[in-house]
């Protein structure tokens, strides 16, 4: 930022020269640079901004000579002109004064005699100083944001980066006026977004706004609103941001979108704790299209068991199916809802209800239509969607979306011949439990102890007396029906149910066996599906 010349005349140097003002010219004019000359037609050797420096032999020549000269410093743009009264002006002419004012242009006495060159080398060290710390930052944004670019940062993070740099709030914001991504400084989030769209269709004049997009395909704009930072740094920083976030657009080439990758950051946001205001919360819900007012929140969590694909690509597709399956059918029954993409076809999602509205009605409408958009997408073998929590906060809502998610994992596995809209906590009971100790290695050892000797028969004699137990112990010892099931007589059924007791050293009518067995089974089926899904 350049120096005025009010800045100058506060310099140590300056105000020993005793400076007085002559006129009452502003003295806020920039100083490009300081000139020293005392030649009458100096003006011909000007570019303009210059702080000219003189002993007053160009006003010796009478009146008329003085008046030229000064209209020509001030037709040249000079940012002001600093004489130094001595033997050639003892004295300043009442001429000068007069014309300065009519002119505009700042002039001062120096009472005492000065070095000019100490004035110009304080002026111009400052003047140089700036000039390289502007050099110094303009380099530091450029970096900047071609690191951003480079590594594929996320636009809430070219936000925050931009928002630091200025340390002011940076706001982006859709064609719509929805805001994508903001971070605020200074001020809460919540009294930024209040009446956004409002706001941001009638920006005041202290608020800096540049383009986000191609020229000819814009789609979105970068806000700032600060009078403390300067004008020109601030545009620099918002010009790079905007440059880094269409960069940013045109590589990106998902088909989450810009609005559904600002749900998910939300989400993440309020997951990791990066939120923790519920003004915020709801502020930034409410920017993305999130009913909250007179409404409860639930968490959900839709997971999918699909056929597994070595295609990264492919994959990838999948998921984005998956999360455009969701969307769709949120969409069909008309619910708004925040939702975010998480590893593998998982999605998270906060499902907003009018309080009005009954809870289990909505959810299995909203569930049964999400389900059966999903069960479409190519390669989705079952979907399962658990439910968590309901609550009055989006905060607490999102801190329950890791239990809906341990939900839907363990009700995927369960394959049940008649698959509910959702699950509860309550649906998964003893699997449930399982899922969330099945890595444990006292676990894993007791399943292997109880299940290990069968398991050995079956691959040697290439038998399937596991298949016998585990569907034995489904119908609850009821033998006839196990016999019915599997189309074989009761002999038979009795000789391998006696098989299986010898093996594993067990007497298949006590309930604590039978329990034992069976939790053995869970815990492996469990295992079995956490590592095909992590294949997949």
């Amino acid at each position: 930022m350049l120096l005025s010349v009010a800045d100058v005349l506060a310099m140590p140097v300056v105000r020993a020269g005793e400076p007085q003002v002559v006129g009452a010219a502003a003295l806020d004019r920039p100083v490009r640079w300081v000139h020293v000359s005392d030649l009458p037609d100096v003006a011909e050797l000007l570019v303009g901004g210059e702080l000219m420096l003189t002993t007053g032999l160009a006003l010796t020549g009478g009146d008329e000579s003085t008046v030229t000269y000064l209209h020509s410093l001030a037709a040249a743009g000079v940012a002001g002109l600093v004489i130094e009264l001595g033997e050639a002006v003892p004295r300043l002419p009442p001429i000068v004064a007069e014309t300065a004012d009519a002119l505009g242009l700042p002039v001062i006495a120096l009472h005492r005699v000065t070095r000019f060159v100490e004035i110009t080398e304080a002026v111009h060290r400052v003047i140089v100083a700036d000039q390289y710390a502007e050099l110094e930052f303009a380099r530091t944004v450029h970096e900047t944001f071609t690191e951003l670019s480079v590594r594929r940062a996320s636009l809430a993070e070219i936000v925050q980066t931009a928002a630091d740099m200025l340390d002011s709030s940076v706001v982006l914001e859709d064609l719509a006026h929805r805001v994508l991504a903001l971070t605020a400084r200074h001020t809460s989030t919540s009294m930024i977004l209040e009446n956004w769209e409002t706001t941001s269709r009638l920006l005041p004049q202290d608020w800096d706004v540049v383009q986000v997009g191609p020229h000819t395909q814009r789609w979105g704009r970068l806000i700032l609103r600060s009078s403390r930072v300067a004008t020109p740094r601030a545009r620099m920083v918002l010009e790079r941001a905007a440059q880094t976030l269409t960069l940013h657009r045109m590589i990106d080439k998902d088909r989450f979108g810009l609005h559904r990758q600002a749900q998910t950051g939300l989400i993440d946001d309020m997951v990791n704790g990066r939120v923790l205001d519920e003004r915020d919360a709801q502020a930034r819900a409410a920017a993305l299209g999130l009913l909250t007012r007179r409404a409860r929140y639930v968490p959900l969590a839709i997971d999918v068991a699909a056929l597994a694909e070595s295609d990264q690509v492919a994959r990838q597709r999948r998921s984005a199916g998956v999360l455009d399956a969701v969307t769709h059918g949120l969409g069909l029954t008309k619910a708004t809802a925040l939702t975010g993409a998480e590893y593998g076809d998982r999605v998270a999602v906060v499902l907003a209800i009018p309080r009005s509205t009954d809870l289990d009605d909505t959810l299995r409408t909203v569930c049964s239509v999400i389900s059966a958009e999903v069960r479409r997408v190519d390669g989705v073998r079952r979907v399962a969607i658990g439910v968590g929590a309901e609550a009055d906060t989006l905060l607490d809502t999102a801190r329950e979306l890791a239990h809906a998610a341990h939900v839907a994992e363990v009700a995927l596995s369960l394959a049940p011949s008649v698959p509910r809209p959702f699950y509860r906590s309550g649906d998964i009971r003893l699997r449930g439990l399982l899922s969330l100790i099945r890595n444990d290695p006292g676990v894993q050892s007791f399943a292997e102890t109880e299940l290990s000797a069968l398991l050995r028969y079956d691959i040697r004699h290439a038998a399937d007396l596991t298949r016998t137990l585990r569907q034995f112990l489904d119908v609850a010892g009821n033998k006839t029906e196990l016999a019915r099931r599997l189309n074989i007589s009761r002999p038979t059924l009795y000789d391998r149910l006696a098989r299986i007791e010898r093996i594993l050293a067990v007497d298949l009518e006590d309930g604590e066996s039978r329990t034992s067995l069976h939790t053995a089974l869970l815990i492996r089926d469990l295992t079995a599906d956490s590592n095909s899904r992590t294949d997949n």
